[in-house]
């Protein structure tokens, strides 16, 4: 797992191109990241589906819960088909900005 962390977030991204694998990966080393907001970037992933996008579900509860960010970036699924519970956008930009804006909205009291 590669991870660049920035000023507002960090991003985690798999470099092995096994996403159960990533997925658990990522919750075993939740302690990493925990105070963290947190983009996963699965852009690699063209065949990323519904199933996939659940294999981040429990971790998105459970970060979501610490009022912390976490944001999936994929373009390849329609946004129609994700649950309310995660978050998944087209690019980086856009869950940089998702970011900013969540950070708002906590700050804000929301």
């Amino acid at each position: 797992m590669k991870i660049t962390r920035k000023e507002e977030f960090i991003v985690l991204k798999d470099n092995k191109n096994n996403l159960v694998d990533f997925a658990e990966r990522i919750t075993e080393n939740y302690s990493d990241y925990r105070n963290d907001n947190v983009i996963v970037d699965l852009l690699n992933y063209e065949n990323f589906d519904i199933k996939d996008a659940l294999l981040f579900l429990e971790i998105s509860n459970i970060h979501r819960a610490e009022k912390k960010s976490f944001v999936i970036v994929n373009s390849n699924i329609s946004i129609d088909v994700i649950p309310d519970e995660l978050i998944v956008v087209p690019s980086l930009l856009e869950a940089g900005d998702i970011i900013k804006m969540e950070d708002l909205e906590r700050e804000l009291g929301f």
